[in-house]
């Protein structure tokens, strides 16, 4: 099928998450890491608890999509989300994958250990929420637009003070939602650039292979082909806004013919609503993979006898 793979990153996270994760994959990645994975609440509260978590969770879905035998032809993975989409896609080996992971999520940590984050506005442009943050933001007490995540829903970074004064400025100017994340550090703002310098320093040496199929990349909404772009991405992206409203547009261009929902959550729903409508979409937080696999085969089946009548 000519199938799109979305992978949500933080935020969607729930306790025991990893009930259905395969034990001896995730035995194998405890005794990579020296990680021993909680999967609470409270330990998700924990940046390198909550960030293998997620990835371990996605991987294991990715192998067992694979295992059923399927495979996509676009990956977008959003913040986080871009190392599973890596992997799916056939560009980043998965135990080079968990080690990455950890150490962005120890570099992150370190570097905003408390009093920071991330919220969201909806139903505000990018151009009212950049209004309101420059009434607010200042170097002491910073605050940034950061993703573009749907036309009207615009993520805010930095210091939850400043965070909160934005998000009681939206509500006063209409907006339809605006709320702290579960997020614990002011991802994609210029205040984690010196952590994506680190980052690519730990990248230098870790092997990527031409993606088998089209990337969707987070800092620019660009559908590429090649390794450099995806090293970008995977390095650079956490000081750089998520343009995910991009990338979707980008992907209905290509005209896929289902969308598969990674877990945890389903963060997207307006999003792929407005791009892609009633096009044929399962839920890895609803379903097992072998119910998805079953209706992707079915949809698949369904296709191809229409094209040959």
């Amino acid at each position: 099928m000519n199938s799109l793979w979305i992978f949500p990153g933080q935020g969607g996270q729930s306790a025991d998450m990893l009930d259905g994760v395969d034990v001896q994959l995730r035995g194998h990645v405890e005794a990579l890491l020296g990680l021993r994975l909680a999967d609470t609440d409270a330990a998700y509260e924990d940046s390198v608890q909550l960030q293998v978590g997620i990835e371990l969770l996605q991987v294991a879905q990715v192998d067992a999509m694979k295992k059923a035998g399927l495979t996509p032809h676009l990956v977008a993975g959003h913040s986080l989300g871009v190392f599973a989409a890596a992997y799916a896609i056939g560009s980043l080996q998965r135990d080079d994958l968990f080690k990455v992971v950890k150490r962005r999520a120890e570099l992150m940590q370190g570097a905003y250990p408390s009093g920071y984050g991330m919220g969201v506005v909806v139903g505000l442009s990018r151009a009212d929420i950049e209004a309101l943050v420059a009434k607010v933001h200042t170097p002491k007490h910073p605050v940034y637009a950061s993703n573009q995540n749907a036309e009207d829903q615009t993520a805010l970074s930095g210091e939850l003070t400043s965070i909160d004064a934005v998000v009681k400025l939206a509500k006063q100017s209409g907006a339809t939602l605006a709320m702290r994340l579960k997020v614990p550090v002011p991802s994609h703002s210029p205040l984690m650039a010196e952590v994506a310098t680190q980052l690519a320093a730990t990248m230098a040496d870790v092997p990527l292979t031409k993606p088998v199929g089209i990337y969707l990349a987070n800092y620019s909404g660009h559908a590429v082909r090649q390794v450099a772009p995806v090293r970008t991405d995977l390095t650079s992206n956490l000081a750089h806004p998520v343009y995910f409203e991009a990338m979707m547009s980008v992907a209905a261009d290509y005209q896929p013919d289902s969308i598969v929902n990674f877990s945890p959550g389903r963060p997207f729903r307006k999003v792929l609503g407005q791009k892609f409508e009633d096009l044929h979409q399962v839920d890895l937080d609803r379903m097992s993979v072998s119910d998805a696999a079953f209706l992707l085969n079915k949809w698949e089946r369904g296709t191809y006898n229409e094209r040959r009548t």
